[in-house]
């Protein structure tokens, strides 16, 4: 009986994101909007880890996760300046935050799936560029038409920003370091896309140097 080597992709550095990116690109899942407990991956093993309970009953309204290969570094930092018209900022140093708007209740993460960017949010976190890009599943019967951030629902969007300004609030806490300066459309989603994916080539490349 042969041995073989059984392995799983690494998701942030093993899986593509796709070959239409930034049209149309693949994501991995880590929350989906029934649970109570956000989960992130962990960068040395790529697995799934929990981060932490959510402290308040607000959950996230979309599919979460990250873009394959991607990484918020110096050009996704300097185009959040550019934008957002400030200075003396940084990328968060991890892959680029992307939520994905589905009429089907998916019921765990840990999965990848095909999406649509649409537009996204401008965050700023303790001075740190944490973009999260809003997109649509591919193939959806509701949400799979949307083009832009404008086709979007406004509660849609409206409770997606109120997730993300409080999803890290303690108890008690009555100041904020999360601002989010702008909501923007698909162009801009675009771009800052495009930078992360920069930004990791780069990074990869120092690592072999």
């Amino acid at each position: 009986m042969k041995n073989h080597s059984v392995f799983t992709a690494h998701p942030w550095h093993g899986v593509s994101p796709g070959d239409n990116v930034p049209e149309l690109l693949t994501a991995f899942i880590e929350v989906v909007p029934t649970d109570t407990v956000k989960y992130e991956i962990d960068k040395e093993s790529g697995l799934l880890k929990v981060d932490r309970p959510q402290k308040f009953s607000n959950i996230c309204p979309a599919l979460y996760g990250f873009i394959p290969r991607t990484y918020c570094g110096e050009k996704v930092a300097e185009y959040c300046m550019t934008q957002a018209k400030r200075v003396g900022m940084f990328g968060d140093g991890d892959p680029l935050d992307i939520c994905i708007l589905s009429e089907k209740q998916i019921m765990h993460g840990n999965i990848l799936m095909q999406a649509i960017p649409i537009g996204g949010l401008r965050m700023i976190d303790n001075n740190e560029a944490d973009d999260k890009i809003i997109a649509v599943m591919k193939n959806d019967a509701v949400y799979g038409q949307f083009k832009d951030i404008l086709d979007c629902p406004q509660a849609l969007t409206d409770r997606l920003r109120h997730y993300f300004l409080t999803y890290k609030q303690q108890p008690g806490e009555t100041h904020s370091l999360v601002e989010i300066t702008h909501i923007y459309g698909v162009a801009e989603a675009h771009e800052v896309i495009k930078r992360s994916l920069e930004d990791y080539s780069i990074l990869q490349s120092a690592k072999q140097m």
